[in-house]
């Protein structure tokens, strides 16, 4: 899915974004940025090969709905995109863009809601956060079926190895010292 890359840069600005397109990394996240500077990452990103998957429920000036969701896929066309909503999902996935469904485990119930979520929209893949917990990553795994990305909270190598370990895809990080792993 992410052919073989194991740590997903997550950027927060477009000084890390600017760090981004002169690495080897394929794809990477985008945290935090606002509306207005989606079209020139994505060209820019474009232009050298990388695959950018939004964070749809973390760009300023966009509503994380429908018509956010049409917006995204048909004018910025990332490779991907992150939501925690089933609506951003649904259309993600009819606009053949990969749809990353973020699961937090807070406790049982959030867990259980996140499973039917799961199966009723069928993402790509699961975002799990905080991705410390290599014991859920499996177990995420084994309830839905779904490939799993660790995310949150990840601070060390040892924290990108266990998750790894545990049976993520991959994991997404901010920390710039992480992405050379």
């Amino acid at each position: 899915m992410f052919q073989g890359q194991e740590v997903i840069p997550a950027v927060k600005d477009m000084k890390d974004f600017e760090r981004i397109l002169k690495r080897n990394e394929e794809f990477f996240v985008v945290l935090e940025v606002h509306i207005s500077q989606l079209a020139r990452m994505r060209k820019l990103a474009k232009e050298v090969n990388k695959r950018m998957i939004l964070h749809a429920d973390l760009i300023q000036g966009l509503r994380s709905d429908r018509y956010a969701a049409e917006f995204l896929c048909q004018t910025i066309k990332p490779a991907g995109i992150i939501s925690t909503r089933s609506d951003m999902l649904r259309i993600a996935k009819k606009n053949h863009i990969m749809a990353i469904q973020r699961l937090f485990l807070l406790d049982t119930l959030a867990l259980h809601t996140s499973f039917q979520l799961a199966r009723t929209v069928e993402p790509d893949v699961i975002e799990l956060l905080p991705g410390i917990i290599p014991s859920y990553i499996h177990k995420v795994q084994e309830e839905t079926g779904i490939d799993v990305i660790a995310g949150g909270l990840i601070e060390t190598e040892d924290d990108v190895r266990k998750a790894l370990k545990g049976g993520a895809q991959a994991v997404t990080t901010s920390r710039r010292d992480l992405w050379n792993m």
